[in-house]
């Protein structure tokens, strides 16, 4: 099990975050920093806190347990002129801000970017939000449910002969979370070399719009949008989940003509390398439905092991389809050490992902559970009266 070190310090030990943001973005970019040694305090509301608290699973906030990991409680209230003076006195020795409110609210609070760079000129100050703090829909509140299918992610996502799917996950959250992290560790080099701070406009919209980017050049040479495909690619083929005689799926995947070629040996039929329909990838994306058909009758009379054993001996790029059930003593997740139980107060432990990206020389750490709401208000305001 992995136990917390609290005197570990990552590559980003002196770096001071202020994470006045809730939910899913902002907890994913600051937990990133907090991996690797970064003190981010989330400065929390009384009551409620982090409205990520209140994701539950069987009475445990376990959403929180993990992307609160790292970090450091402080109960401020926002509302009072001793809670921002303090927030301000915070401030000026942090090198982080990250926020979320509805654009204009933090202005609304005296505490506009001018206003922090004033009292700190090398802040990094990170405002998210649905859709940017300019142009016209920058008002309006935005959760990832709306930005995932105005972006054209969701219009992608599904079969054809069905209505647009939504991710069942956080997608446009986390994504905006990764870029994020990556954000401000620009932003710091800036201030390290110059010692200028600046503010970063994150919104929810262009990070996930930025993965499916190249479907604006295409519709632009082509006029048609691309429509859904299930799980099978409009650019490249063979390319899909294929059932199995057990009732487990194998995912395959020919993009490059090579080892297309290699899946028509191995299921048997080397004199379809010369059939024009399938001879080049153009031509087998165009006549897919016809060639998944082939395979999906050699894949569908044998086990998934099977199956995987057969395509792993030709050198075929297969995969079993996972659940997490699946996952949690898979080989491969183990011996990369993929998912890690941590120690947990209420759980004893819990399992989660382990510290990403791997570093060889100065890695990230456990240094601390997610904290309780306000759990270190004490200590963090003990050491504001320690600052100068």
């Amino acid at each position: 099990m992995q136990r917390f070190n609290s005197n570990a310090h990552g590559p980003l030990h002196g770096v001071r975050v202020l994470d006045l943001s809730r939910l899913v973005a902002g907890n994913m970019l600051s937990v990133y920093l907090a991996d690797f040694g970064a003190d981010v305090i989330k400065v929390e509301r009384e009551g409620a806190g982090d409205d990520l608290r209140s994701w539950r699973e069987e009475d445990q906030d376990i959403y929180w347990k993990v992307y609160g990991r790292n970090k450091r409680s402080l109960v401020l209230d926002l509302k009072t002129e001793p809670g921002l003076a303090q927030l301000r006195k915070l401030v000026r020795h942090s090198q982080v801000f990250i926020e979320n409110f509805v654009p204009g609210a933090l202005e609304r609070m005296g505490l506009a970017p001018e206003a922090l760079l004033a009292l700190n000129p090398a802040l990094v100050v990170v405002r998210i939000s649905g859709w940017g703090q300019t142009g016209p829909f920058h008002h309006k509140p935005g959760f990832g449910t709306l930005v995932e299918a105005m972006s054209g992610f969701a219009h992608l996502n599904g079969y054809p002969d069905r209505p647009p799917v939504l991710p069942p996950l956080a997608l446009a959250d986390m994504i905006a979370g990764v870029y994020g992290a990556a954000g401000v560790l620009t932003a710091l080099r800036v201030a390290e070399r110059e010692g200028r701070g600046q503010v970063i406009d994150l919104s929810l919209f262009e990070p996930i719009f930025s993965v499916i980017a190249s479907e604006a050049a295409k519709y632009q040479l082509t006029g048609v949008p691309t429509m859904r495909s299930g799980n099978q690619s409009t650019h490249t083929a063979p390319r899909n989940i294929y059932a199995c005689a057990d009732g487990k799926y194998v995912a395959l995947s020919g993009s490059m003509q090579s080892m297309a070629m290699r899946i028509l040996d191995t299921i048997g039929r080397p004199e379809l390398k010369d059939d024009p329909r399938f001879a080049t990838n153009g031509a087998r994306v165009a006549h897919r439905e016809t060639l998944d058909a082939i395979i999906a009758a050699f894949i569908g009379v044998r086990s998934q092991q099977d199956n995987l054993d057969a395509f792993e001996a030709a050198g075929v790029t297969v995969g079993p389809v996972c659940s997490v059930a699946d996952l949690m003593d898979h080989p491969f997740v183990t011996g990369r050490q993929a998912i890690v139980h941590v120690e947990d107060r209420e759980l004893g432990s819990i399992p989660m992902h382990n510290i990403v990206p791997r570093l060889s020389e100065s890695p990230g750490h456990f240094t601390r559970p997610a904290p309780r709401l306000g759990e270190h208000t004490a200590e963090i305001l003990a050491e504001l009266d320690r600052m100068a």
